[in-house]
């Protein structure tokens, strides 16, 4: 996947998490990240720190981590204990952040339509889809997979142009898994993060 388009795809994961509907959610997500940017995208191509820091603000509490974790986990998910779910949550987190930090400051809010909602809102899961424009006017569709929560609608999933992050990384990291064990990926991800402190 392009890492500006998926960056860009992951900040609106930043939704207001009591918002009414899927559609709120999105819109929600696109006005505080246009806000958190506005002046400060110099500031933040400098300072990595700062620049995870608000992602992190708008992302973390309206994202669902663990849903997410699991589905891109698949099978080895049900073979983990407590403490390599947890910890696989927590750098598989932190490993989405730092993959796709770089593409959040050419984020345009004008360049993002968010296309009227179609789904059944009594189901636990819908979409709610997009369409973003790139610098050169290619109209790229963008679908958010999203999960009803006691907190309201959550993302988990994002598709861009047919291709899933979900099912993306679940092939990349099952064939890893195999090829090693679950603890080695987590660890490689921990190191990851550590090696860019």
């Amino acid at each position: 996947m392009n890492r500006l388009m998926t960056a860009l795809v992951f900040l609106f994961l930043g939704a207001a998490a009591f918002a009414q509907s899927p559609n709120d959610v999105i819109q929600a997500a696109s006005d505080e990240l246009a806000t958190d940017l506005n002046g400060r995208k110099e500031e933040l191509a400098t300072n990595k720190d700062e620049l995870y820091k608000a992602i992190d603000k708008i992302l973390l509490p309206r994202f669902d981590r663990r849903y997410a974790a699991q589905l891109v986990l698949g099978r080895h998910w049900r073979d983990a204990n407590a403490e390599q779910r947890e910890r696989f949550i927590n750098a598989f987190y932190q490993s989405l952040l730092r993959r796709y930090s770089d593409g959040v400051l050419e984020f345009d809010q004008e360049r993002v339509e968010i296309l009227p909602f179609r789904g059944d809102l009594t189901k636990p899961r819908v979409t709610v889809k997009t369409i973003v424009t790139l610098e050169d006017g290619t109209e790229v569709p963008v679908d958010y997979g999203m999960v009803s929560r006691d907190s309201g609608w959550l993302i988990f999933d994002v598709t861009i142009e047919g291709i899933s992050y979900v099912r993306n990384f679940r092939t990349e990291l099952n064939s890893e898994i195999q090829a090693s064990s679950l603890d080695a990926v987590i660890e490689r991800l921990e190191s990851e993060e550590t090696s860019a402190e």
